[in-house]
Parts: C-alpha cells; sequence; structure tokens
C-alpha cells in the first residue's frame, strides 16, 4: 500500500471528501508541521501533500522514497523545483479551484466598503433608529456601481470571472496585463499608471513575482481618485503595506479590501492596524479562496493528481 502523508491539513479546514485520499493509500495527516519535523513525518513515505510547509533541497536528500509531492494549492514556491526536476520526483499543484469562491469575496468586500452596511446595521441595533424621527437614514452616503470603471490588474481567471460579475452591475472593465502579453477581446487593456487615474475601483488578481511586487506604492496610489478603493485579493507583496497605511490616513484614497498580506499571519504591529480611521479598511485572514466548495474540489483535484501518478508508476 502506498504511504501518503498531509503535512498541513489543518490548511484546509475540515472537508467531507477527505476520505478520497485515504482510498489511494495509506494516509497521515497533522494538522500543522513545524519545519524540524518534517523529515521524520516524511521518511518512508512515497507521496507528501502540503500547502504551505517547505521542502527544500536538505530535506528531500533525507527522503530517498519520496516519489510524488501534491501542493494543496496553485503556487508551489514552497518546493525547491530544482531538487525535484533533477531527482525524478513529481511536483502537482492545482489550479482554477477557487474562482468563484474569490470574485464573490471581490465584491463583499466592495460592496461592504461601498454600502457600508456595518455603520447602518450598528445605527438600527444600537436603538437610535428607534428614537428617529424619520422613516429613514441616509448619514453615509453610498455610491452605485453602475456606470463607474473597475481597472483589474491581472486578467487570469478569476480575474475575468471579477470582470464578468462587475459587467452584471453595470460597471466598465478596464485591465492591466502584468506580464504585458495578456489581450482580450472584451475588455480595453490599459498601461498601470492610466489604469490607476481613471479607476473607482482597482481589484488586484495577480500571482506575485519579480513583475509585481512593491508594484502598488505610495507614489502609484497618489495616481488614483481621491474616493476610490483598492482591494488586493492576489498576493502580499503586491501593495506596498506602509505605503497603504498612509495612503489611506492621507486621505489619498477612500479605502481598501485586502485578503492577503506580505507576512501571514499579519504581524500585531502592521500599520494597517493602527490606521486613525479603521473603517477605511477591510481586512479578512486570506480566506478568499476557502469557500466549502473550493476547499472540497482541491480535495478532488489532489486525489486525482494521485490517481494520475499511481496509475502511470
Amino acid at each position: 500500500m502506498t504511504n501518503i502523508v498531509f503535512l498541513d491539513q489543518k490548511t484546509i479546514g475540515k472537508v467531507d471528501n477527505l476520505k478520497l485520499l485515504s482510498k489511494l493509500g495509506k494516509l497521515e495527516t497533522y494538522e500543522s508541521t513545524e519545519s524540524e519535523q518534517v523529515v521524520e513525518r516524511c521518511t518512508g513515505k512515497e507521496i507528501v501533500i502540503v500547502n504551505k510547509v517547505e521542502l527544500s533541497e536538505a530535506v528531500m536528500k533525507q527522503l530517498p522514497k519520496l516519489k510524488l509531492i501534491c501542493v494543496a494549492a496553485t503556487g508551489v514556491n514552497n518546493v525547491d523545483l530544482n531538487y525535484t526536476e533533477n531527482n525524478g520526483i513529481e511536483v502537482k499543484n492545482v489550479a482554477g479551484y477557487s474562482t468563484d469562491s474569490v470574485a464573490q469575496l471581490t465584491f463583499t468586500m466592495l460592496l461592504y466598503l461601498v454600502n457600508k452596511p456595518y455603520y447602518y446595521d450598528t445605527y438600527v441595533k444600537s436603538g437610535a433608529y428607534s428614537r428617529s424621527d424619520s422613516f429613514t437614514h441616509h448619514n453615509e452616503p453610498f455610491w452605485e456601481l453602475k456606470g463607474k470603471r473597475m481597472g483589474i490588474i491581472g486578467l487570469g481567471t478569476i480575474g475575468r470571472q471579477v470582470a464578468r460579475i462587475a459587467e452584471s452591475f453595470g460597471m466598465e472593465v478596464v485591465f492591466y496585463s502584468t506580464t504585458g502579453r495578456n489581450n482580450h477581446i472584451s475588455y480595453k487593456r490599459f498601461e498601470l499608471e492610466d489604469l490607476l487615474k481613471s479607476s473607482d475601483v482597482v481589484s488586484i488578481h495577480a500571482p506575485l513575482n519579480n513583475q509585481t511586487r512593491d508594484l502598488i506604492t505610495y507614489e502609484k496610489m497618489k495616481l488614483m481618485r481621491p474616493c476610490a478603493i483598492l482591494l488586493n485579493l492576489g498576493r502580499g507583496g503586491i501593495v506596498n503595506e506602509k505605503d497603504l497605511a498612509k495612503a489611506l490616513n492621507a486621505n489619498v484614497i477612500a479605502a481598501a479590501g485586502i485578503d492577503v498580506m506580505e507576512k501571514e499571519p499579519i504581524n500585531a504591529d502592521n500599520p494597517l492596524l493602527k490606521l486613525f480611521d479603521k473603517e477605511k479598511i477591510l481586512i479578512t485572514p486570506h480566506m478568499a479562496w476557502a469557500s466549502k466548495e473550493s476547499r472540497e474540489l482541491l480535495v478532488e483535484k489532489i486525489a486525482r493528481n494521485i490517481e494520475v501518478y499511481l496509475k502511470s508508476r
């Protein structure tokens, strides 16, 4: 029987279909694994499943039976790919499992920041509405998405889904290609500066690489409209967090929604946690990808990767 270990199952939470993996071999699971525990837990295992645990050359040299690494994510930057390629170890990732989940949270964030439901809910529950002499209350103005421009940075699978939803709200969609190679027949491609200057909402759905690290700095945010909203559901490190805090405190832009941080979990002293006006930012703990359906699809795709490997060995 094939020996399989999942080193950080906690990252995908409780899913009903984890038994799909158990059917493929003798499965050991661990909620999390520290770096000094990796070798011990992987010894004798042919297949290792990881999300964020690092598999370095030094680690893999001690695992002669390792033949397949299944990354429970799209990015594989936690695996030394030079070593795996040179030593006949297959590496399989998973793509396309979280498109709808991320797109949904993108608009959850946007509508929260635009419509300000927290303010109005608090107004009612505080008793202020019951004491009012008016049937309505609109002290926190909001605007409609219809007729506004959404600038998308990174028009991949998720970016295109965000674009389709934006169109359903009546928004105009433009995009910036971080590679410079992407074109789309339905949407206008802008240079970054032009996109930032003209968009009411800027939504980031790009990977972190040499082209996108610190792509959005204070100087870039100064190009944006004072009423603009910045959303980052791509990767931490694309938006400079100190610069974003500075821009929000100085009212350079109106608000921001952030699901990904440069360091995760977030540092307690991160300046975004100490804004003058905390209502100007919505921060979620890298969970946009993690709908119940997305996590179950992730497990299904990991199982398929293992099945393909087992049939071909």
